[in-house]
């Protein structure tokens, strides 16, 4: 890996750990700011753009007193691929959600897979798509709106 890769890889890997400690802080504006001119596509649909993405956590993630929806995303199983000359990189990880809320004890409430995309444009790395695939759900009747009873 020559200097160049692992600058990018590094700064890929800081994306994809940033989104998750914006997602946990309950900062839905951050998390649209990293999509700004990417797509987020999920079992609930395909999002285009900071505003869009934005716009489907806020109608989907509950948020509490404090701000955050009481989780925490952990990304594991990370492996990133750089394509220096093109200005490319994917990226594929684990991501296991925890959840803790009155009522709800420390539990997973998701794991699943991320498929990213990257572009290095104007000399910094972006996202330019997130694929999420959740394969195991636990109690997300606390975390996602649509689990909850009318």
């Amino acid at each position: 890996m020559n200097m160049s890769t692992g600058a990018a890889t590094a700064a890929v890997t800081s994306l994809i750990f940033r989104y998750a400690e914006l997602v946990d802080a309950g900062d839905f504006d951050g998390v649209g700011e990293l999509f700004a001119d990417a797509s987020f596509i999920s079992s609930g649909g395909s999002f285009h753009g900071g505003e869009a993405v934005e716009e489907m956590l806020r109608d989907t993630v509950i948020r509490y007193e404090d701000g955050t929806p009481r989780t925490h995303h952990v990304t594991t199983n990370l492996t990133v691929d750089v394509h220096e000359e093109a200005g490319t990189a994917t990226a594929r990880s684990y991501v296991t959600v925890f959840q803790a809320v009155p009522g709800l004890s420390l539990q997973p409430v998701a794991a699943g897979r991320y498929s990213d995309r990257f572009e290095r444009r104007d000399g910094s790395w972006r996202f330019v798509e997130r694929q999420v695939r959740i394969h195991l759900v636990g109690d997300v009747s606390y975390h996602l709106r649509s689990a909850r009873s009318p």
